[in-house]
């Protein structure tokens, strides 16, 4: 599951997209929150969807949240 976190936060810096990323504690699903332009969103959860090369993602949820205050990068959360 590292590949999918390393990937999503590069591409969200690529993008400047603010947010988080990790893993449940079962380590089978990957989470996270992200926020910034919409077209810069849209781009993010396009390349998350189809995934780095040496992962498979099998389903990409999405959600409509209240924007989080304060945030100032993209982080990979433990």
């Amino acid at each position: 599951m590292g590949v999918i976190r390393a990937f999503t936060q590069k591409r969200a810096n690529e993008y400047g997209v603010t947010g988080w990323v990790k893993n449940t504690l079962d380590g089978k699903v990957v989470e996270g929150e992200a926020q910034g332009e919409e077209e810069a969103v849209q781009k993010l959860l396009k390349a998350v969807d189809q995934g780095p090369r040496l992962a498979h993602v099998v389903k990409l949820e999405k959600q409509e949240l209240s924007p989080t205050d304060g945030e100032s990068g993209f982080e990979i959360r433990r």
